[in-house]
């Protein structure tokens, strides 16, 4: 018998599992999996029904993921599932933008081969990435998920943590984990409260068809109304995340979709050829939000729940994936050393490890907007000689890239390809 089910037991709790995750998005599975292989068992409490998502059309959505986040993948199995439906990115292209006025030169041009790690990032589709969960999921008997169903109520006591569902049951675990986004009903119900602001621009996310090939490459134009970014999808596709005013927002998207795309074109530019849509079209209120505390007594925050953040890097996934893989090694370190994975000393370790990573990334990118979203001619050109400069000196730039690949410094094991 280990030591913290003999101790569970002399307090009177049965566990469940020793990890509950609310929320079955992308973070919760990554951290399901990764504690459920290191030997732990795991409940996933998923507000969606399981498989509508994975079986859905393509309807527009991706993410860019990082090196890390491809490494984490690997090693939990998950990307052996998606490798034939990733899209690499090979370059990344960043400069200025009016619409109507073509491409500007470029302030940041960096390519792959700087940092000798193959692709800089790769582009998965939202349903193909949560259909490998999903199988994997289910290939793992530590893992109980139970989809179509919410948490209701928490209670944390001594020895663990109880929670109530909307179909009535009770669930109690060790661990409460909230992968439940930026409304966390996990940290609501613990009392953690959050800090942030609205940056007055609401995300307008679809993906286009387009006449020439993308050859991989990333762009981002910083327009005066927030930033553009066209994002390379497999064969000649492309992912848009585009951040406009929300009153200009909320017009365009209540357009048609042929005068949704006249909107576009200008913005876009011609340098892909012509344009057409593929798939839905989706909007998304931006601010910035921050958890006042990623942990409280046998609770931990994880992902959106913890730090939502500006799509300006397309970093907000792989923030998360970052959280997983710390949660993960400091969860499971502490379980094999017979401690109890629920008091607060051990669950501080995971907060002291990503709390100020997080909130210095969402500050900066928070910065970058604000400093790119307008267009002051004065600051137009100071920033753009910064980034000049940047560009110009290959330590600096390969600096950026690391960086922004999540292989800067000690990055957790799940993150440099190590299973736990």
């Amino acid at each position: 018998m280990d030591i913290p089910r003999w101790r569970a037991i002399l307090a009177g709790m049965e566990y469940d599992a020793d990890v509950i995750i609310t929320g079955g998005g992308l973070n919760g599975p990554a951290l399901a999996l990764a504690l459920a292989q290191a030997g732990l068992t795991v409940a996933v409490i998923d507000a969606q029904p399981a498989r509508a998502r994975a079986e859905a059309n393509f309807d527009g959505r991706a993410y860019a993921l990082a090196i890390a986040s491809k490494r984490l993948l690997s090693a939990t199995g998950v990307w052996d599932r998606i490798a034939g439906e990733a899209q690499p990115m090979l370059e990344i292209k960043t400069g200025d933008g009016r619409p109507g006025e073509g491409p500007a030169p470029l302030f940041l041009h960096f390519e792959a081969a700087e940092i000798e790690e193959g692709p800089m990032g790769f582009m998965v589709e939202d349903r193909h990435l949560y259909a490998a969960f999903l199988a994997a999921m289910e290939a793992e008997d530590r893992i109980t998920h139970l989809p179509a169903t919410t948490v209701t109520a928490q209670e944390v006591g001594a020895a663990g943590v109880t929670v109530t569902l909307s179909d009535g049951r009770t669930l109690t675990g060790k661990v409460l984990a909230g992968c439940d986004g930026r409304a966390s009903g996990t940290a609501q119900r613990a009392g953690i409260g959050r800090t942030g602001w609205g940056y007055g621009q609401t995300a307008l996310v679809c993906a286009v068809a387009h006449e020439k090939p993308h050859g991989g490459i990333a762009h981002q134009f910083f327009m005066p109304s927030g930033p553009l970014a066209i994002l390379p999808l497999k064969g000649n596709r492309s992912s848009i995340v585009w951040s406009e005013t929300e009153a200009q927002a909320k017009t365009i998207a209540g357009l048609t979709d042929e005068d949704f795309l006249e909107v576009l074109r200008p913005r876009f530019g011609e340098f892909l050829g012509t344009i057409e849509l593929a798939g839905g079209r989706f909007t998304y209120p931006l601010n910035l939000t921050l958890a006042n505390a990623y942990v409280a007594p046998r609770l931990a925050l994880v992902g959106d729940a913890a730090h939502g953040v500006h799509p300006i890097a397309g970093q907000g996934l792989n923030l998360g994936f970052r959280d997983v893989g710390a949660l993960a090694e400091v969860l499971v370190e502490a379980h094999r050393r017979g401690e109890d994975i629920g008091t607060v000393d051990v669950l501080e370790r995971y907060q002291s490890w990503r709390r100020f990573d997080a909130t210095a990334l969402a500050l900066g990118m928070d910065a970058v907007n604000k400093l790119f979203s307008n267009d002051n001619p004065l600051l137009r050109a100071a920033r753009d000689i910064g980034m000049g400069v940047v560009g110009a000196l290959p330590p600096l730039r390969r600096g950026f890239i690391r960086q922004a690949a999540g292989i800067a410094g000690t990055p957790p094991k799940l993150l440099r390809g190590v299973a736990l």
